[in-house]
């Protein structure tokens, strides 16, 4: 069955969000398998959005090991601590970076990428995935992103 995503033309983030947000829920309601609602989450936040990147990284044997994403080639693995996607995952919180060349420690997968938020997903206590969005703007992620992306992640959850 041929799927749709119906794009809000605003330029509002908030309205973008909030017509997109159902759609992802409806999208992965009655599909078992996570890759696919990964990989299907992922093209709907790039297509609806116009992020630069957006993918997940799934925790396997203590590392993040890239999984579904949409844009350019990606780092592979990422260590526990390491990068943004490690450090997430570490302290157990979304982090948003205005400027990746001011976050210690970043890792550059691309150097395109100016600004990212990476948000946790967690199963039992622990993450078990994380969100990895960039942008090639500087500053390009703000509180309504942070929150609606949060409200993808307790989706994911609930697919874990």
């Amino acid at each position: 069955m041929a799927e749709e995503l119906l794009v809000s033309t605003s330029s509002d983030k908030k309205e973008k969000y909030n017509t997109l947000i159902p759609q992802v829920e409806a999208l992965t309601s009655g599909e078992p398998d996570l890759i696919a609602n990964l990989s299907n989450i992922a093209a709907a936040l790039r297509q609806t959005m116009g992020f630069f990147w957006v993918g997940f990284y799934l925790v396997k044997n203590n590392q993040l090991v890239l999984g579904p994403f949409q844009g350019p080639i990606a780092c592979t693995r990422i260590d526990f601590g390491k990068g943004v996607c490690g450090a997430s995952w570490k302290e157990k919180r979304t982090i948003l970076v205005p400027n990746v060349d001011e976050f210690p420690g970043h890792i550059a997968c691309s150097s395109a990428s100016k600004s990212e938020i990476v948000l946790p997903a967690f199963k039992n206590g622990e993450v078990a995935l994380v969100l990895d969005v960039d942008s090639d703007r500087l500053n390009d992620f703000d509180h309504n992103d942070q929150v609606a992306l949060e409200k993808v992640m307790r989706h994911i959850e609930k697919l874990l």
